[in-house]
């Protein structure tokens, strides 16, 4: 059980640190600017909200198998391909959620702060600051996605012993098996988990707000 926490929490951390660092400036950018197709770019990423993890996982196995083209790589059937397909699948939520959340609140923050002969770079530290708590939640989302996957990571982890086998996988396989107890007990620990993250981050995200 250790180890597939283990495995868990490393593939769950950098997907959603990733997504993160990917998602939150492009859904900054979106949210307090007005360019052409801005409307259609919100369409395409609330279109990949909705990605199905398993069309994630198709995708990814296709480009990293054996012959596909970053086969070279060698990453199929590890974690770091698990965390590609959930970056895949974590990352347009991430923008998403952040462009709503700036888009909500830049217009009064920029045009105070511009009032005041607030820089622009000062512009974007109030903004920053002014949607840190929501920011908080985001990531939060992220990070529920990631630990709460089973169907892209299972495709292209293949759910292997001591190696790739995450907390929802095993809790699929005990459940196939018959062993309901047992995949019980396993989501027990996942929900947990989650608990143990998502406290301090409320706390967090109260202060920041």
């Amino acid at each position: 059980m250790a180890g597939i926490i283990g495995v868990t929490l490393l593939m769950s951390v950098f997907s959603t640190g990733i997504s993160s660092l990917l998602g939150i400036p492009l859904g900054i950018f979106i949210g307090k600017n007005r360019f052409p197709g801005r409307g259609g770019l919100l369409a395409l990423l609330n279109t990949l909200m909705a990605l199905p993890p398993v069309l994630a996982g198709l995708i990814v196995f296709m480009l990293f198998r054996s012959v596909g083209p970053f086969g070279s790589l060698h990453l199929m059937f590890s974690v770091p391909v698990m965390v590609i397909a959930q970056v895949l699948l974590i990352a347009p939520v991430t923008a998403g959620l952040t462009a709503a959340a700036v888009e909500a609140k830049a217009p009064a923050i920029l045009e105070t702060a511009g009032g005041l002969g607030v820089s622009r770079p000062g512009q974007l530290l109030l903004l920053g600051r002014e949607c840190a708590g929501q920011l908080v939640s985001v990531t939060l989302a992220g990070f529920g996605r990631s630990i709460a996957e089973v169907g892209a990571v299972s495709l292209v982890g293949g759910n292997i012993q001591y190696k790739t086998r995450v907390m929802t996988t095993a809790i699929l396989l005990e459940a196939n098996k018959g062993d309901f107890r047992k995949a019980l007990a396993v989501g027990m620990v996942l929900m947990t988990l989650a608990l143990l993250v998502n406290v301090p981050a409320y706390f967090l995200r109260e202060k920041l707000k």
